[in-house]
């Protein structure tokens, strides 16, 4: 999996490439713990080229979706494809994060 970081002004967003499982959702844990450790107002996903997501990966989004709400600030989730927005609507993620 890629991982793209670009920062405008109070914005974070992070392009993921790829599948986001068990053996890759310890690489954007990471780069999330760097992320919120930053200070930011906005966090934003790009999910065009994210091909898959396992529970491993929906953990670290939880995860991050709970330390962002932690700090007052906003986050979402945008061009999910079909395959990845499923997950998240089986698994009632739909309900808590932001997706468009």
């Amino acid at each position: 999996m890629e991982i793209t970081k670009k920062v405008d002004g109070n914005t974070t967003m992070i392009s993921l490439k790829g599948r986001l499982d068990t053996i890759t959702s310890g690489q954007l844990e990471s780069e999330m713990k760097n992320v919120l450790q930053e200070g930011l107002s906005n966090l934003v996903f790009d999910f065009s080229e994210l091909d898959y997501i396992s529970s491993s990966g929906l953990r670290v989004m939880l995860t991050t979706q709970k330390k962002v709400d932690e700090i007052e600030a906003k986050m979402k989730i945008t061009n999910v494809n079909e395959f990845v927005r499923g997950v998240f609507e089986a698994t009632g993620f739909t309900r808590i994060m932001d997706l468009s």
